[in-house]
């Protein structure tokens, strides 16, 4: 029988021309197949497959190879320190997404230890990777997690309930239409940002994720236009607004937070120095 060296080996011949990443994709799909971590796959590289184990992990390879992510695959991503399940109704967590929960985490720090205690919205939470993971590093923090989908609140709930957090609420809605008179200390959002008909839409991994958490209108910037003008009416003073865009959307995302009274604007730059959150204040 072949060995756990030699299948990932082959493995990773099948997936190098569906994937910039075969090697960590096929040790990823071995790992889920036989529920063991990468440790255990290097320490026993001369292990076997059972007849049942190789034909799964041939099916992952064969689903992937269509160009199905990885995520979906085995229904989990990792974001921040915690392990978030996925699947098709919501969109697959991105490190870049981690600077919002930095830079959230940050401002409560900065506040007075009687200021702490603060109210933070994630509008557009999906798998809620952002709202728990805020609510697990400041636990004094109220935090509500906003979707309009009930599937994706669905897959967060369930998420929120196996890390354990308690001080998340969820509320679908369409952005802020159902949120009432609240108002919060901090809003994070990521929200669509890809412009209908971008040619990267119907390529790799974004074929099989929901476009509606992926597109927003023809130049990618409706929904991002939405949430600056409709934050106003929902930010404390001094109340902080923090926005993910597409790295070339920076320049439009501080014109509209600019336009609509925002100050202290910043944009922030991911770990590839490209563009990425876009931040402003109410007095």
């Amino acid at each position: 029988m072949i060995t756990l060296k030699a299948l990932l080996k082959s493995g990773q011949v099948q997936l190098e021309n569906y994937s910039d990443s075969a090697i960590e994709d096929c040790e990823i799909l071995l790992s889920h197949t036989l529920n063991k971590n990468s440790a255990w796959l290097i320490a026993h590289s001369d292990s076997t497959l059972t007849s049942e184990q190789a034909l799964a992990f041939q099916t992952y390879l064969r689903r992937r190879s269509a160009g199905e992510p990885v995520a979906y695959i085995v229904g989990q991503r990792a974001f921040w320190e915690h392990q978030f399940e996925v699947n098709a109704n919501v969109l697959i967590p991105r490190s870049e997404s981690e600077m919002l929960v930095e830079l959230a985490i940050q401002i409560v720090g900065s506040q007075t230890p009687t200021l702490q205690t603060q109210t933070i919205a994630d509008m557009g939470t999906g798998s809620g990777a952002i709202a728990i993971s805020l609510a697990h590093e400041l636990p004094q923090s109220k935090v509500i997690a906003v979707d309009v989908l009930p599937e994706a609140l669905a897959v967060a709930r369930r998420n929120a309930k196996k890390i354990g957090v308690a001080n998340v609420r969820f509320i679908e809605s369409n952005w802020f239409s159902n949120l009432g008179g609240q108002d919060f200390n901090i809003i994070v959002a990521n929200p669509p940002y890809v412009a209908l008909g971008d040619p990267h839409l119907v390529q790799g991994d974004l074929r099989f994720e929901p476009s509606g958490a992926l597109c927003a209108g023809p130049n990618g910037i409706n929904d991002i236009q939405k949430i600056i003008n409709q934050a106003t009416e929902h930010l404390q003073p001094n109340g902080n607004l923090m926005i993910e865009h597409g790295f070339e959307q920076g320049s439009k995302v501080r014109k509209l937070l600019s336009n609509a009274g925002f100050n202290n604007i910043v944009t922030h730059r991911d770990i590839a120095s490209l563009e990425r959150v876009s931040c402003g204040s109410l007095e």
